[in-house]
C-alpha cells in the first residue's frame, strides 16, 4: 500500500542529500590541508572542518533515518502518519538545528567533546525535535491497523537512539568519567541501537524488493537484533582500553568487540540470501544493490575492519591514528550511508511515479561511488599503518610522521574524487525524479 503522507519523507532525503554534499566539500578541505594545501586555515581551521565533516554525517544519517521512518512506517501500519504538519515542524526544527550548528563551529561556539560538539542550548533543541518525530511515528504505530516486525523493530531502534542522546548531555569535571559517559552515545548509536534501525530497514526493503515471504525475512531479523544487543552493549568496552577505566574492559572490550563482526556478517548473509531466494529479478534493480550492497560492505568496513584494530593488543598501537578513519569511513558508508541511499532508491519511484532506474546513471553512480570509497579505504589504510610504524614503533614526531605520510592523502583525494562523481551522479538522479506527485500516492492506500 502507498499513502500520501509518506510524501513527507522527501523533505528529509533532499536535506540528505544537501548535508551529504557539504560533508564532502569538507573532507576535501581537510584532505588539501594534510598534503600542505592549507589555504583556509584563516576562515576554516582543521580542527572546525573536522568537527563539521563529522558532525554533517550524523545529521544526514538521521535525517535520512526519519525520512525512511515516515515512509515505512505508515505501510507497515497500514494508516496515513499521524500528523504531517508535526512532521513538516519536525523537518524545518532539524535544519535550523544543523545550520545553526554548522554555522556555529566556524564561531569557535561548541562543546568541544569529540563528536558531540554542538553547544548545549542546540541539545535541548534536539531533545525536543526527537520527542516530536518519536510521538509521530509511535502514534502513526499505535493506532495503526497492524504490528509488524519491521516497525516495531525500527521504531525500537529510534526510541532508544532518542534516550541515549541524553547521557551525551550530562558533563563531568573529570575526564575518565566524561569519556566513560560520552561514548554511551557515540557507541550504542552507532553499534547497538542504529543496527536495529538498520535490520529494520534491510528487512522492508527485501520484503519489498524480493517477493520472499515476510515471516521468513522477519525471522533473520530477530536473529540479527539478539546479536545486535549480545555484542554491541558490552562491546562498548573498546573504548575504555586507554582512558583511566578498570583493567576489566581489556578482557570485556576485546571478548565482545570479537563477537560483533558476526552481527554484521549476519546482515550480509541475509542481504544475499533474501535476494537469491525471492528469485525474481525486481524492476527497481538499483534499489536492490545498493541494499545487498549495504550488507556487503557494512560486514567489511564496521565487521571485518572493526575487528581488525580493536582487540587490546593491536588497539594498543593503533588508537588515535588513520586507522581508525579507514575504519570509519568504510563503516559508516557501508552500514548506513548505502542504507539511505537504498532507501532513496526505492522509495523515488514510488513516491514520484518515474522509473529513472532503468538507466546507466544510478547503475554507475553506484558502482564509481563504491569503489571510489574502497580506495579511500585503502588509501587510509597505508597512511594509518605506515603512522603507527613511524610514530608508535620507531618513535618519530606526530608533525614528522604527519609529512611523511602526506604522499598517501594525494591518493586518498583522488579516490575521493572518484568518490565524489558517484555520489554527484546520484543526487542528480535524485533532482531527475522531481517531487512526489499526489496521484500516485492516494489518500486511502491502494
Amino acid at each position: 500500500m502507498r499513502y500520501r503522507s509518506q510524501k513527507v519523507a522527501y523533505l528529509f532525503f533532499a536535506t540528505s542529500m544537501l548535508l551529504l554534499s557539504l560533508q564532502v566539500i569538507y573532507g576535501f578541505i581537510m584532505g588539501f590541508a594534510h598534503i600542505g594545501y592549507d589555504n583556509l586555515h584563516s576562515v576554516v581551521p582543521f580542527n572546525t572542518a573536522r568537527a563539521t565533516h563529522t558532525n554533517l554525517l550524523v545529521v544526514w544519517l538521521l535525517s535520512g533515518f526519519m525520512g525512511s521512518a515516515y515512509y515505512i512506517i505508515p505501510e507497515e501500519a497500514e494508516r496515513e502518519l499521524y500528523s504531517v504538519k508535526a512532521a513538516v515542524v519536525q523537518w524545518a526544527s532539524l535544519v535550523v538545528v544543523s545550520v545553526t550548528a554548522i554555522i556555529g563551529f566556524h564561531f569557535n561556539w561548541w562543546e568541544g567533546r569529540k563528536f558531540l560538539e554542538i553547544p548545549r542550548p542546540l541539545d535541548y533543541l534536539v531533545v525536543v525535535n526527537v520527542l516530536l518525530f518519536v510521538g509521530n511515528i509511535g502514534m502513526t504505530t499505535f493506532k495503526g491497523r497492524r504490528f509488524t516486525t519491521t516497525g516495531l523493530v525500527l521504531l525500537s531502534g529510534l526510541v532508544s537512539a532518542a534516550l541515549l542522546y541524553l547521557p551525551g548531555m550530562i558533563s563531568f569535571d573529570s575526564q575518565v568519567y566524561d569519556s566513560y559517559f560520552r561514548w554511551w552515545v557515540v557507541h550504542l548509536w552507532v553499534e547497538g541501537v542504529w543496527e536495529l534501525i538498520m535490520g529494520a530497514i534491510l528487512s522492508f526493503l527485501l520484503i519489498k524488493l524480493t517477493g520472499v515471504d515476510r515471516e521468513v525475512i522477519e525471522k533473520w531479523l530477530y536473529v540479527i537484533v539478539g546479536l545486535t544487543f549480545l555484542s554491541g552493549i558490552l562491546g562498548t568496552g573498546h573504548h575504555y582500553y586507554w582512558i583511566g577505566t578498570p583493567e576489566y574492559w581489556k578482557t570485556i572490550g576485546g571478548f565482545f568487540s570479537a563477537l560483533e563482526p558476526l552481527a554484521f556478517l549476519g546482515m550480509a548473509i541475509y542481504g544475499v540470501t533474501m535476494a537469491r531466494r525471492g528469485g525474481k529479478s525486481p524492476d527497481n534493480r538499483v534499489a536492490l544493490l545498493w541494499t545487498v550492497g549495504c550488507g556487503i560492505m557494512s560486514f567489511v568496513g564496521a565487521g571485518f575492519l572493526g575487528f581488525a584494530h580493536t582487540l587490546p593488543q593491536v588497539n594498543l598501537y593503533t588508537h588515535g591514528t588513520l586507522v581508525t578513519a579507514m575504519h570509519g569511513h568504510m563503516a559508516f558508508w557501508g552500514a548506513y550511508a548505502m542504507l539511505v541511499l537504498a532507501m532513496i532508491a526505492y522509495a523515488l519511484p514510488e513516491m514520484t511515479g518515474r522509473k529513472l532506474y532503468r538507466g546507466w546513471l544510478p547503475e554507475w553512480a553506484f558502482w564509481i561511488s563504491n569503489i571510489g570509497m574502497v580506495g579511500m579505504t585503502g588509501a587510509f589504510a597505508v597512511a594509518g599503518i605506515s603512522q603507527v610504524y613511524l610514530e608508535r614503533r620507531v618513535g618519530m614526531d606526530f608533525l614528522a610522521v604527519q609529512e611523511a605520510i602526506s604522499v598517501h592523502f594525494v591518493g586518498l583525494i583522488l579516490a575521493g574524487s572518484l568518490f565524489t562523481v558517484g555520489i554527484g551522479m546520484f543526487i542528480w538522479n535524485f533532482i531527475q525524479y522531481g517531487t512526489p506527485n499526489d496521484e500516485v500516492l492516494p489518500t486511502s492506500g491502494s
